[in-house]
């Protein structure tokens, strides 16, 4: 029998899904993947299927909860067109309905529960309202804006008082890994972008604006941090960022970029992803056909991600943006050392994506 048994919600997204792929490996952890559609993995977990922002169906599902003693919320609600809903209210309180829809039951019957883990991310630090101070530390005040991850936190800390059970706050930047239809899937978007560019014979052209310069976190690094911070006392009831423990500019990243797609670098043609690439969802769909990839829509697989690269690429900027670096120094600090080279990492997803079949061999 399992010493520990995990749930992890928002199991199909990228960092659920490589939540769950991490425990699968671990000796001693029943793995439980709670979302509406199954992770696209196979392993020993068990999939409950369970819509968060149904508080009555969460509450029906309790009995799955007795075991818990861990629990990973990573389940995350966006609105279509993604970066306004940022700010909207509606938006913040369905995030926080998720989570109390879930942990009011399950502190109810969860006796063994020990962690939780939260995660929130770069907007803590009001990145996407200001120009951020770097490198942004954990230790500072709370910024002072409107946004769910203050929601959460503040019902968290609310329920953990006179319990047991701790719980650690982890904020990786840009998240690269695989979640089909995740808004914030920055490896699907390019990837996307140059497979039909490629289909065109056209090099892999850049399409955003002036530079800056950010850091990102890949999703398997981040599962580590997740085990981690669940099992060592040094991680209870703090916050870390969490990092590949790099920094890019997305410009220079071109290069490896185009090499691992099999594509020449091409010179700057401005354009707005979200904008045009669902045009070419028939020239997806040729392409889909003739190497046998999944067989998702350019939509399925992309989802909201193309508004996101016009984000991350800072499209139509034409100057200089402000630095996106966050300080990983605490997490370093209290034991979690694991590094990851970011361009190793792009090559490693693009293979990855290849292996999985959701974009085209090399040749």
């Amino acid at each position: 029998m399992a010493d520990n048994t995990i749930l992890i919600a928002g199991a199909s997204g990228i960092v659920g899904r490589a939540a769950v792929a991490r425990f699968n490996t671990l000796p001693g952890w029943r793995v439980i993947a709670l979302s509406r559609r199954a992770p696209d993995l196979e392993g020993p977990h068990e999939h409950l299927a369970l819509d968060l922002s149904d508080a009555a169906a969460c509450e029906a599902a309790s009995t799955t909860f007795a075991n818990v003693t861990h629990v990973v919320f990573a389940a995350l609600y966006e609105l279509p067109g993604l970066v306004a809903g940022w700010r909207e209210a509606a938006q913040m309180e369905m995030n926080l309905a998720f989570l109390s829809n879930l942990m009011t039951p399950l502190l109810r019957v969860a006796k063994n529960l020990r962690h939780v883990t939260l995660l929130q991310g770069t907007k803590a630090y009001g990145a996407h309202i200001a120009p951020m101070k770097v490198p942004a530390r954990e230790r500072w005040p709370r910024h002072q804006h409107a946004n769910f991850y203050w929601l959460q936190e503040d019902w968290l800390r609310a329920a953990r008082k006179g319990r047991d059970w701790r719980f650690s706050i982890l904020r990786p930047q840009i998240i690269f890994g695989h979640g089909l239809g995740s808004p914030m899937n920055m490896l699907a978007a390019i990837g996307a972008y140059g497979s039909l560019q490629k289909a065109r014979g056209e090099p892999l052209h850049w399409p955003g604006g002036a530079p800056y310069v950010a850091s990102g976190t890949c999703a398997n690094l981040l599962a580590r941090a997740i085990e981690w911070a669940g099992t060592s006392p040094a991680a209870a009831d703090e916050t870390f960022n969490i990092t590949n423990g790099d920094v890019y500019v997305w410009r220079n990243l071109w290069p490896a970029i185009a090499k691992s797609l099999g594509m020449e670098e091409g010179g700057p043609r401005p354009m707005r992803l979200s904008d045009e690439m669902p045009k070419r969802e028939a020239e997806w769909a040729a392409l889909v056909r003739r190497h046998g990839l999944r067989s998702w829509t350019l939509q399925q697989f992309v989802g909201d991600s193309f508004v996101y690269a016009d984000w991350q690429f800072a499209h139509g900027r034409e100057r200089p943006g402000p630095p996106v670096i966050v300080s990983s120094v605490k997490s370093m600090q209290a034991g979690f050392h694991h590094v990851v080279d970011t361009e190793d990492m792009l090559a490693d997803w693009f293979d990855e994506f290849r292996r999985l079949k959701l974009l085209p061999p090399l040749s």
